[in-house]
């Protein structure tokens, strides 16, 4: 009995209506790119597990996809660690590679490969796909787009004013209002953790931190006590969990709760420069909000970070992140070289466009005309003038089998095709066509000239 196909969990299959949605997404999103002045790269699909491991704190990397050495090489696995119980060291020894977790770390990995080769400040963008070993659920797949542009080599504020700008114009054009860009920064948090006594807990304090969206206040704490950090520096955290009002408000409450701390004021001035920035030049869709419990639990990130939330209308997590990473290209061993990115969530962001009913309608249409076959001696007259439209631009095609009009015409409207062409005996003999317009129901008889002139593509 045959097994009935199936896909892993974590995956997808994607239609032609669905693919067309995400090359709609997809060349938004590269139109912006190039207009901000940054220029396409490509990495592999996978990296040495020495590249990845490491980079993204201990969550991160139970979520990268290992690919188990073959042959001779599996005969260098770490028997021993195996025998003592350590199964992250006997992993580890049964795999060289790995599929890439993000575009972040190759894309570091790629400008201390080649920086000889590089200018800087080098503005780079990367769409291509990811894999992350995470329990599936609504919006969270294993393998998903990431659509990331970068700078690497400049400290510049402007840089994050100029991605806030990025991410507006995007969601501008593809027309989804009511997106709020979430504002922080790492060093205000580096702050925090010192005033409550966990500084030596940064990243167990960030990751639970960054979880209060998702399972709330009480669970953030008990998470916190589980890591060490004291029941009175929670207390002293408490107002955050619960901070409101606008920009230079929520600044004014931090100012408070950092008192003196150095690290902590060169965050809120780095937070108000930008904000400041972005009041003089305004955006047209998004909204800047600063989220001071926002701490994205990748361990690179230094400066400001941004996460980007859907429209309130649509259940969804984010469509996008990034931030400032000052220490990347040194663990590579290029020293001295701060980058900032941001990330664009595919996958989510179709999911949240297919919701609101944003796509353009009929954009998934591939054959402008359909030649309708009656016979050898017709198909080959059609075939000549088919070779003509192709020729100049208009995408043709004949039906393969010559059978009754009715199904030809069924699948042309099965497929959004706007325009039949009839070639029967008395055309083949006058040597012109039987143009039909699907969309008005119109028909005329025409020659070739006229025939190409009439298909508006």
């Amino acid at each position: 009995m045959a097994t009935k196909p199936r896909i892993a969990k974590g995956t997808r299959d994607f239609n032609s209506q669905q693919i067309a949605n995400r090359e709609y997404i997809f060349s938004t999103i590269k139109s912006n790119f190039k207009a901000f002045g940054f220029e396409p790269i490509e990495t592999p699909s996978f990296e040495l597990s020495e590249t990845l491991l490491g980079k993204y704190g201990e969550e991160g990397d139970r979520l990268i996809f290992k690919i188990l050495n073959s042959g001779d090489k599996v005969k260098k696995a770490d028997l021993s660690a195996l025998e003592q119980g350590n199964l992250s060291r006997f992993s580890n020894s049964l795999s060289e590679k790995a599929l890439r977790y993000d575009l972040t770390v190759p894309f570091a990995r790629y400008v201390v490969q080649y920086q000889n080769d590089i200018t800087f400040p080098f503005k780079r963008y990367q769409i291509q796909p990811v894999w992350r070993a995470d329990r599936p659920q609504k919006g969270r797949f294993q393998e998903f787009y990431q659509c990331d542009a970068d700078v690497v080599g400049s400290n510049s504020l402007w840089q994050e004013v100029e991605f806030i700008q990025l991410y507006d114009a995007i969601f501008s054009d593809l027309k989804l209002e009511g997106v709020t860009i979430n504002i922080n920064n790492r060093k205000i948090l580096s702050a925090i953790a010192k005033r409550i006594g966990a500084q030596d807990k940064l990243i167990d304090f960030t990751v639970a931190l960054d979880k209060l969206d998702k399972i709330g206040p009480e669970k953030v704490k008990e998470e916190m006590l589980q890591k060490g950090i004291s029941s009175e520096g929670i207390k002293i955290l408490e107002p955050l969990f619960s901070l409101s009002g606008d920009f230079d408000t929520q600044l004014k409450s931090l100012k408070l709760l950092l008192g003196t701390s150095e690290v902590g004021s060169t965050g809120i001035n780095e937070l108000e420069f930008i904000s400041n920035a972005i009041n003089d030049l305004g955006l047209k869709t998004a909204t800047l909000k600063l989220n001071l419990t926002l701490a994205r639990g990748l361990n690179y990130y230094t400066g400001a970070i941004f996460e980007v939330s859907a429209p309130e209308s649509v259940a969804m997590g984010s469509i996008g992140g990034g931030g400032r990473y000052d220490d990347l290209t040194n663990i590579f061993g290029l020293k001295g070289t701060s980058g900032v990115g941001i990330s664009f969530g595919l996958d989510r962001i179709a999911l949240v466009m297919e919701v609101l009913d944003l796509f353009p309608k009929n954009n998934q249409q591939s054959t402008t005309v359909l030649f309708t076959n009656f016979g050898t001696n017709e198909s080959l007259y059609c075939y000549k003038a088919i070779q003509t439209l192709r020729a100049n631009g208009i995408s043709a095609e004949l039906y393969p089998d010559a059978t009754k009009l009715k199904k030809q015409i069924t699948y042309a409207n099965k497929r959004n095709i706007p325009y039949i062409v009839l070639v029967g005996e008395e055309e083949l003999t006058n040597n012109n066509f039987t143009l039909k317009n699907m969309t008005t129901g119109t028909q005329e008889t025409v020659d070739l000239p006229t025939l190409q002139s009439r298909i508006i593509v």
